[in-house]
């Protein structure tokens, strides 16, 4: 009897183990079928979130502001367009948009310049926000599923202040537009420096990047453009601005762009303007200095500076009004010259240029 009860209580003991055993390989299994199925499930999430973002960057975009609200896709893709300036990072196009027959500027970006959309969008949104009667306005943006994207902005039909000064039309001897020229920059370029929440870098001034209209008003365009470039595009534009002349001495790389180097370019405009030469002299004289600021600079110290203005600034002037003018011209160009000073510390701001600009338009 006392056998048979030992070996009942053997043979339950291992039912029970066995139980237990069989209990804990069912808990263990279902655990990590549990784990397999919520590791897939994050998985399957990220993966939904990452097709999300790329999707964003394979759409069609459009974003329209301040007067282009009616402005469609098909608007800007379908307009007969003609190419009018080319750089290493985009083509510039005169489009005619044939709904309303009516001209815009195109500024065709490469993808392979440009930051990713999603990093693009912000500041293509501050961009086109901003408005100035010295500003030429951000009117849309499209991105295409290609990665292609373009800026519109409206025509201005007198062209450029470097054909202005170039193609010798006598206006740009006229005191009176050298000087509303020099004030509508100087406005322009104190909008983004001083009356923004968070200042914004021209980076890229140069006469070829002032638009005129009938009135010789002068509108800045690329403002804040190298913004939206990658940092290979940003220094190739960096390296084509000093090819030009504008470049500021200190600067190495395009991401350092500041007041102080937007100014040194704003300076090298007013010398353009009054000079009527180009910043840089592909064919200068064993005795002269091939960058126009140096060339002045030179000048000055010669006691020479009155061979540097065009002599019609002063012709076409009435006598009694030469000698005012002769004053004007001779402070524009000491105030272009602190403008281009090696030093940045030494130039003045552009609160400090405007006031500087009033004084001598009195």
């Amino acid at each position: 009897m006392e056998q048979k009860y030992k070996l009942t209580l053997i043979i339950g003991l291992a039912l029970l183990g066995a139980a237990t055993i069989l209990l804990l390989m069912i808990y263990c299994f279902c655990r990590k079928k549990t784990q397999e199925v919520v590791t897939k499930d994050i998985e399957a999430n990220n993966f939904e979130l990452k097709e999300r973002e790329a999707a964003t960057d394979k759409e069609d975009l459009m974003i329209r502001f301040q007067g282009a609200e009616e402005l469609t896709v098909y608007d800007i893709l379908e307009a007969p367009g003609e190419v009018i300036g080319k750089s290493s990072y985009g083509t510039l196009y005169r489009a005619n948009l044939l709904r309303n027959n009516s001209l815009a500027l195109l500024r065709f970006l490469r993808p392979a310049c440009t930051l990713r959309l999603k990093e693009v969008v912000p500041i293509v949104e501050l961009l086109g926000s901003l408005r100035h009667p010295n500003l030429v306005p951000l009117c849309a943006f499209y991105a295409g599923s290609r990665g292609e994207k373009l800026l519109v902005h409206p025509f201005y039909r007198c062209g450029t202040l470097a054909q202005l000064i170039r193609d010798g039309n006598g206006e740009a001897h006229r005191w009176p537009i050298i000087y509303r020229v020099s004030l509508g920059i100087a406005n322009g370029l104190n909008y983004l420096h001083n009356d923004l929440e968070m200042p914004i870098i021209h980076g890229n001034i140069k006469s070829k990047n002032i638009l005129l209209d009938q009135h010789y008003q002068p509108y800045l365009s690329d403002f804040g453009l190298h913004l939206l470039l990658n940092p290979t595009a940003g220094q190739q534009m960096l390296e084509a601005s000093a090819a030009e002349g504008y470049k500021a001495p200190e600067l190495i790389k395009m991401k350092d762009v500041n007041e102080e180097s937007d100014i040194f370019s704003f300076g090298v405009i007013l010398l353009e303007l009054l000079t009527g030469k180009e910043p840089i002299d592909e064919y200068p004289t064993p005795d002269q200095d091939f960058h126009l600021p140096n060339a002045v600079r030179t000048s000055i110290l010669d006691d020479q500076i009155t061979e540097l203005y065009h002599p019609d600034i002063i012709l076409s002037e009435s006598s009694d009004q030469r000698a005012v003018t002769e004053d004007r011209i001779l402070r524009l160009f000491q105030l272009a010259m602190a403008c281009c000073s090696p030093s940045p510390s030494l130039r003045p701001d552009l609160k400090q240029i405007l006031s500087k600009l009033e004084e001598i338009g009195k």
